[in-house]
């Protein structure tokens, strides 16, 4: 049995490799743009419009925005300054999903779904990686809790409460805030033949608590674009802000008038899945297909204290998000804690009921395998393909010798909660210690930008060179550090950041220069055979330097 204290144990396990992750270096691309946008935002104490390097930006709501400016005024442009409101709103997540599971199941069901979640892959990524999604997942159950509560208990507070996480969710990502409660409420309702409850005079209590929360956005909105229309927007002129937000940047994406396409077919969220909901996938994809047909043996029909909320939310925002013609893999983030809460309800009938006892073996042998091979694969990663440290070694070590003893040695005596929870709470913690700090080693932006800021170098003195924009460049400089391509330009004093290979330009204008830093790069979210084989890693990489001029 799951007690309180082992269920404490668990998460504070799992919130300790959290924190480890805060020392990870912020990756680029979107975690590294949210945080220099933040910082910007902070910076200039411009909070209705949204900027990117100085530049007029229209994609994302201000809500990331606003609670990481106000976390870096306090605590400074670092990475615990950044991903710290979010880690909050991610054990907010942790707090609602076990209120929400409570309005229908026993507390067990509860503490699991929570385990579930939290030990999730996609939890463990998103709490250092930060984006939109981890405070859009929160938003998102929080206010399908409270929504649900109002529906059985008529607590118009409820109601303000539901209506205002959904108002805050879409100050974060968008109308997906609003879709998904309406998608997982309205399949219970219909389910459980209430649809009457939508037609109650207090919605209108409801719908003004959104528009409210909304309109400060709706105003910087309209300050920067609406009232701007000669502004060239993503390549576009007399783009509307409103418009964008509450229709062109979700809707969009399915009618084609979106400028964003990346042709992602209704699978691709179902691929990604696969590796995000890791260690429990499997268990889900099962508990699900068991879940539909419940619903369909019972003709549609729901019994008294069932719910259909997860299954509709899951399925039909599923097909919603996955009919956009631009998907990216933490989409389907927002919809994990449906799946934890429909994977726990199989749990409790396995370990606690004793149902399923050849379901049950045949996940514990086949996680037992996969696990094992990933372990491997860990090993392969921290002993032999990067620079690990010896005590990093050493725990892995042991603790492989550990999970030989437990749940090989020793089968029989452990079930698959232990096995799953141990696993992925080891491998990643050395994913946050060792594996991530080892890979951004080798990223351009937070690896000059360090260099740059611990080494005093004069900032408005320093240029990028021909090259890209990286944002962990300037986060980690605490300022937009400019272009400047035009050799005539460059005077005596300057520094520039460049590829190796264009130093030679300098030369052949006759400009004289010394070299201060090289550093071999690498873009570490794109991570192939070649770059994690340490002997042909050299071939993939491109040495960046920075030069002054002199």
């Amino acid at each position: 049995m799951l007690s309180n204290n082992k269920m404490i144990s668990i998460l504070v396990g799992a919130i300790l490799v959290y924190i480890v992750g805060f020392g990870i270096d912020i990756m680029d691309i979107d975690a590294s743009q949210y945080a220099e946008m933040s910082r910007e935002m902070q910076a200039t104490n411009k909070y209705l419009q949204v900027f990117e390097l100085g530049k007029d930006y229209l994609d994302k709501p201000p809500f990331l925005f606003w609670v990481s400016a106000i976390s870096i005024k306090l605590l400074g442009a670092n990475n615990v300054a950044y991903r710290l409101p979010s880690c909050l709103f991610g054990l907010f997540t942790l707090w609602s999903i076990f209120k929400f599971a409570l309005l229908f199941y026993k507390k067990e069901i509860a503490q699991l779904a929570v385990i579930v979640l939290a030990t999730s892959q996609a939890f463990f990524l998103t709490m250092h990686d930060v984006r939109t999604d981890t405070i859009l997942m929160s938003w998102v159950i929080f206010s399908c809790w409270q929504l649900a509560a109002w529906f059985t208990t008529k607590k118009v507070w409820q109601l303000i409460l539901g209506c205002a996480g959904i108002g805050f969710g879409m100050l974060t990502k968008g109308p997906i805030a609003l879709i998904v409660p309406i998608l997982a409420l309205g399949t219970h309702l219909i389910l459980s033949r209430q649809i009457k409850l939508v037609f109650q005079w207090q919605h209108i209590i409801g719908l003004f608590i959104i528009a409210l929360i909304l309109l400060p956005m709706s105003i910087g909105l309209y300050q920067q674009f609406d009232m701007q229309p000669n502004k060239i927007v993503n390549g576009q002129m007399g783009v509307s802000g409103l418009r964008f937000f509450y229709w062109t940047q979700s809707f969009g994406r399915i009618t084609g008038e979106s400028v964003w396409n990346n042709q992602a077919n209704i699978f691709f969220l179902l691929q990604n899945l696969l590796w995000a909901f890791l260690p429990w996938v499997l268990i889900f994809f099962t508990a699900f297909f068991l879940e539909v047909k419940k619903i369909v043996l019972n003709k549609g029909k729901l019994q008294i204290h069932e719910e259909a909320i997860c299954v509709g939310g899951f399925l039909l925002s599923y097909l919603a998000l996955g009919s956009s013609k631009y998907q990216l893999p933490h989409y389907i983030f927002v919809v994990l804690p449906f799946a934890a809460i429909i994977t726990a309800k199989l749990l409790y009938n396995m370990l606690y009921l004793k149902q399923h006892p050849t379901l049950l073996k045949i996940f514990e042998k086949s996680h037992l395998i996969i696990f094992t091979i990933l372990l491997l694969a860990l090993g392969y990663l921290l002993l032999y393909s990067f620079n690990t440290s010896i005590l990093i070694k050493i725990l892995f070590v042991v603790g492989m010798f550990l999970f030989i003893y437990l749940f090989i040695l020793k089968s029989g005596s452990y079930n698959l909660l232990q096995l799953c929870i141990f696993t992925f709470i080891g491998v990643n913690f050395f994913l946050n210690s060792s594996l991530y700090p080892s890979l951004l080693t080798y990223q351009l932006g937070s690896n000059f930008g360090n260099y740059i800021s611990s080494h005093n170098l004069p900032k408005a003195n320093i240029y990028i060179y021909q090259n890209h924009i990286w944002h962990s460049l300037h986060f980690y400089t605490n300022t937009v550090i400019p272009h400047k391509d035009n050799l005539a330009l460059y005077k005596k004093g300057d520094y520039a950041i460049l590829p190796k290979e264009k130093i030679a330009d300098f030369g052949i204008e006759g400009i004289n220069y010394e070299l201060i830093y090289t550093k071999e790069t690498f873009a570490v979210t794109r991570l192939n055979i070649k770059f994690i084989n340490p002997t042909t890693r050299q071939s993939t990489t491109l040495p960046y330097c920075i030069i002054k001029i002199i």
